[in-house]
């Protein structure tokens, strides 16, 4: 579908720009990832049968971050409040490898060199 509106056309205009679509996925997965991991967090609160202020409590985290942090579009959390809240979870927060394809290598093209 085309874009409608003129905010739309501008964004569509702005991801032809190769540098600023690389800046745009970038931020896109470090939205996600850090979605997915409150969301790891509040349903391992629920599964516990814990409140959020509870949670708070249990953390030494104000309530009103918890709650802000499980009811937020677009949390940006520090990572102090995500390692509190994860030790008050009894859940480690682990760093890894990201998995990445195999880096591809270029092969050399041969020139052909033009006949007279």
């Amino acid at each position: 579908m085309p874009p409608r509106t003129g905010a739309e056309r501008y964004f569509a205009d702005q991801l032809r720009d190769p540098e600023y679509r690389r800046a745009y996925k970038t931020a896109k997965a470090r939205i996600q990832q850090t979605d997915a991991l409150v969301r790891a967090l509040d349903e391992r609160r629920v599964a516990r049968g814990m409140s959020k202020a509870e949670l708070a409590r249990a953390a030494g985290v104000q309530p009103e971050a918890v709650r802000r942090l499980f009811t937020m579009d677009a949390p940006n959390p520090t990572a102090s409040t995500l390692l509190a809240l994860a030790d008050a979870l009894d859940l480690e927060l682990v760093t890894r490898p990201k998995k990445t394809p195999p880096a591809r290598t270029k092969t050399p093209r041969r020139r052909v060199a033009a006949r007279a």
